[in-house]
């Protein structure tokens, strides 16, 4: 489960949806980079493809056969370019879920997450908790073998961009302020908790639009709100027409944007979605 920008596993909406997702499946969620409790600095949702793959790779790992990756905003649009760039490839950034990897990870194996600072993996950069469903690993077994490859099994993208640098609502206009002026990143450091690269992006990586195509036939669920302050509907929809069968397309009435506004409901709706397509 991938979260927004400035946002963190450690965060009530967040934690909320883990527990909900976790009543039908396992549940990774993790910090990416610059942001919580994980090392680094943020791209914005370029490098961070790299963060989801070792969260999918130690999924694997654990002995899950299917996993579905949840994003987003920021998150959405990692989990749309991860699904469609890193099918089974390692990660080029040497990214691993083990070994160097620099995943700081926690299991529990019914459903609370663990206490603050809990780890089984200290000294990583990635700051990582897991909810394993019922008993546990699958079969009760670690996959043999190790890596079994990053591909997944079901992408669901919630609020996500579907292309880059737009500035079409004031919400965006700030987010673009933080991300482009030495103040706004100070803004991001001290006020947000989030440590966002200087630079900009270079090479600018695919908008997810343009490598939607690439995800089938993994099955993708394209989830966005008529009420979202921050990206309206025509990215939902550009995104949506962009991929190819499977998909779906669910414009939710009233539903604002990303894990914030999430309610239970939909949440519940979402996990039996990936329930059935994976």
């Amino acid at each position: 489960m991938a979260h927004g920008f400035t946002g963190s596993w450690r965060r009530p909406s967040l934690r909320r949806a883990a527990l909900i997702f976790n009543a039908v499946a396992g549940v990774i969620s993790f910090d990416f980079r610059g942001h919580g409790k994980s090392r680094g600095m943020s791209t914005v949702g370029d490098r961070e493809i790299h963060d989801l793959d070792a969260a999918v790779a130690w999924a694997r790992e654990l002995g899950y056969a299917k996993v579905a990756t949840v994003g987003f905003s920021m998150g959405a649009s990692v989990a749309v370019r991860h699904a469609a760039l890193m099918r089974g490839a390692h990660p080029p950034d040497g990214a691993s879920s083990h070994g160097g990897s620099g995943i700081d990870t926690a299991a529990l194996m019914r459903g609370a997450y663990p206490p603050d600072g809990a780890s089984s993996h200290g000294g990583s950069a990635i700051d990582t908790a897991a909810l394993m469903r019922g008993a546990g690993l699958p079969n009760g077994a670690l996959s043999s073998g190790g890596r079994e490859g990053t591909a997944t099994d079901a992408i669901v993208a919630v609020s996500g961009p579907a292309r880059w640098y737009y500035r079409g609502t004031p919400p965006m206009r700030r987010v673009h302020w933080v991300l482009e002026r030495r103040l706004g990143r100070l803004v991001g450091r001290v006020a947000l908790g989030t440590r966002i690269a200087n630079g900009g992006w270079d090479p600018v990586p695919e908008p997810p639009h343009a490598v939607a195509g690439q995800i089938s036939p993994t099955p993708l669920l394209v989830v966005h709100g008529d009420a979202d302050a921050y990206f309206p509907v025509e990215h939902a929809h550009q995104l949506y027409d962009s991929a190819r069968e499977p998909k779906e397309l669910w414009l939710e009435p009233g539903f604002g944007h990303a894990e914030n506004a999430a309610d239970p409901d939909l949440l519940q709706r979402i996990g039996a979605w990936i329930v059935t397509h994976t």
